[in-house]
């Protein structure tokens, strides 16, 4: 996918140089870029996820491992870094991160790999700007003696200016989402010399180059979703795929007032790649059980606005979004201010036309001065056409700002971090990320035979099991393949799509055995995980809800509709535990 923060990819071979002075920055910030580059390696291979990269430099001034995260749930960067290195040249080494680690599932996995290696100094790009992570790893390593640098803070000079941008570029997603409360947004168009996306007869097919179009698959695999309009799904009838032959396919979303749709669309096959069609509440009643029939979610709005489908797509978890509309929508997410960034294509066309449409609509402008300008500005030549790019909001540093929950209770101990009496969870990220599926704990589980299989998360064994015992080689094949996938992510994605494609696949009874098979699987990651057992303890008294907005069985659902079954066995199992601890306890006296 390359490295768009401008870092090479080539191995650096750098010479010990004074551990003082420009020329010592210099050095840092160089290996604190190489992380950057690094860390941005998953884009599009992955749903978008915090990117953290990790390269261990010896004493002598040589790399000698380094690592990326591949996606939520797989192993930290700082470990396969540890481990591409060795022991041997670990000891007294450095560790360049892009990121301070993000610890959420109480086994210090990265920050323990970094100590028990013998790495001796840390050089950090930011802290975490999640609040309940920011500044945990960082006091982790300190509390053990190695020497942490954190660029801006212990580091401060011209020279590591670049590098802590890189930084603040390579997740940018997470730092809007943090600073604004929706996903980070990026409006795409490819439109001719004159300004038009399309001729006055709405033909749109094709304005850029096949190398441009290339360049717009590759943004679509870095977004959680794609959004267009109703017009763009009348007028083109888009797949909206990313077609980079695998990996992550982002959600396909239109937004449609009045659901004046055709019953025919690419979009309306979510045989691959879902599809949601957000609408007013109360459209076309008669259309939206169409739609369902096909497989395509609707979620119903009291106003339908760009504004309020970010914060619904911001409660379910996403990071980035593209958005690949027409004019009129593109206008209204300008105003609204959900937009961060544009990617404009300008191809060496001109058309005409006094009414062709343009990219972007009425603003309410009357005088150049009101303009928006973009920021960072970056201008790159793709085949014929050039792709201009820059940001509508600058990328937000939350170092300063945002202090952790330990800092804010130290300065009021009055503030307590979980107050609520129901405690939301959902991406692995959030404070209580380890009771996700999604959470990187493998759990063994005896099969048919008494045999021990390991699975790699319990989203593994969930997704496998819709296909287990089934009687064909085809299903026992794919039990076997997303046993193996690399993530829980992708596990995820192959069982969805498998039962989509090929119901005749799944088990016969898996609706009647579906919460069975989770439990055990739950009941098994709580008891051979005692730090995830006692957090999970310690919610006692509290309602434990899985925050997914669109899942109404296992989730809570928007608007507390869902049946919240993840919760619900979560609950029962921390009951289970609490009994087991008191029967323990009357035991023993």
């Amino acid at each position: 996918m390359g490295f768009p923060l401008g870092v090479s990819a080539s191995p650096i071979v750098c010479k010990a140089i004074a551990s003082n002075g420009s020329n010592s920055h210099a050095l840092d910030a160089s290996y604190i870029q190489r992380a950057a580059g690094i860390a941005d390696k998953s884009a599009g291979f992955t749903s978008p996820h915090p990117n953290f990269g990790c390269v261990i430099v010896t004493q002598a001034g040589k790399v000698a491992g380094e690592g990326y995260l591949y996606a939520q749930g797989t192993k930290p960067a700082e470990v396969q870094a540890v481990e591409a290195a060795g022991r041997d040249l670990c000891k007294g080494a450095t560790a360049y991160l892009n990121m301070e680690p993000g610890d959420c599932y109480g086994d210090r996995a990265a920050v323990s790999a970094l100590i028990q290696a013998g790495i001796n100094r840390v050089v950090v790009g930011i802290r975490h700007p999640l609040q309940h992570l920011r500044g945990n790893a960082i006091r982790a390593l300190r509390s053990e003696e190695l020497q942490v640098d954190v660029l801006g803070e212990d580091l401060q000079s011209k020279t590591i200016e670049g590098a802590l941008k890189s930084c603040l570029l390579v997740n940018a997603p997470l730092l809007y989402r943090v600073a604004s409360q929706v996903p980070f947004s990026s409006l795409k168009y490819a439109m001719t010399l004159d300004g038009k996306i399309a001729a006055s007869s709405g033909h749109a097919s094709w304005i850029s180059s096949k190398m441009s179009r290339s360049r717009v698959f590759e943004l679509r695999g870095r977004s959680d979703a794609v959004i267009v309009g109703g017009n763009t799904v009348r007028m083109d009838n888009p797949r909206l795929t990313a077609r980079h032959g695998g990996g992550h396919l982002p959600m396909r979303i239109v937004m449609s007032q009045t659901l004046n749709l055709p019953d025919v669309a690419r979009l309306w096959d979510v045989a691959d790649v879902p599809t949601v069609v957000a609408t007013q509440r109360g459209a076309r009643k008669s259309f939206q059980k169409f739609l369902a029939s096909k497989g395509v979610e609707v979620v119903e709005f009291d106003i339908l606005n760009p504004k309020d489908v970010m914060e619904y797509l911001y409660n379910r978890g996403y990071l980035s979004i593209l958005w690949e509309c027409g004019g009129t929508l593109a206008a209204s997410a300008i105003s609204s201010g959900v937009i961060h960034k544009v990617y404009a294509f300008v191809a060496p066309k001109i058309i005409g036309g006094k009414n062709a449409p343009s990219p972007v609509g009425e603003l309410g402008m009357v005088e150049m001065t009101q303009a928006l300008e973009l920021i960072d500005v970056c201008y790159e030549q793709i085949g014929p056409d050039m792709l201009i790019s820059g940001f509508l909001q600058p990328v937000p540093d939350l170092t300063p700002v945002i202090p952790s929950v330990e800092e804010t209770s130290a300065i009021d101990p009055t503030v307590t971090p979980y107050e609520s009496s129901i405690i939301f969870f959902y991406k692995t990220w959030d404070p209580y990320g380890a009771f996700s599926n999604f959470s990187p704990h493998a759990i063994q589980m005896t099969d048919e035979s008494g045999n021990y299989l390991s699975w790699p998360s319990v989203e593994h064994y969930y997704q496998a099991h819709k296909f287990w015992g089934v009687n064909n080689a085809e299903a026992r094949n794919c039990v076997e393949a997303i046993r193996s996938a690399k993530s829980p992510e992708e596990a995820a994605r192959m069982g969805r799509t498998m039962q989509r494609q090929h119901p005749d696949l799944v088990r016969s009874d898996w609706e009647s055995v579906k919460i069975d098979v989770m439990y055990r699987a739950l009941k098994c990651k709580f008891s051979v995980y005692p730090h995830l057992n006692s957090m999970l303890l310690s919610t006692a008294g509290c309602v434990l809800v899985e925050a997914s907005p669109h899942d109404l069985f296992w989730g809570g659902g928007r608007e507390g509709e869902g049946l919240n079954y993840l919760g619900r066995l979560l609950m029962q199992e921390r009951t289970r535990n609490l009994q087991t601890n008191l029967t323990e306890q009357e035991l023993a006296y």
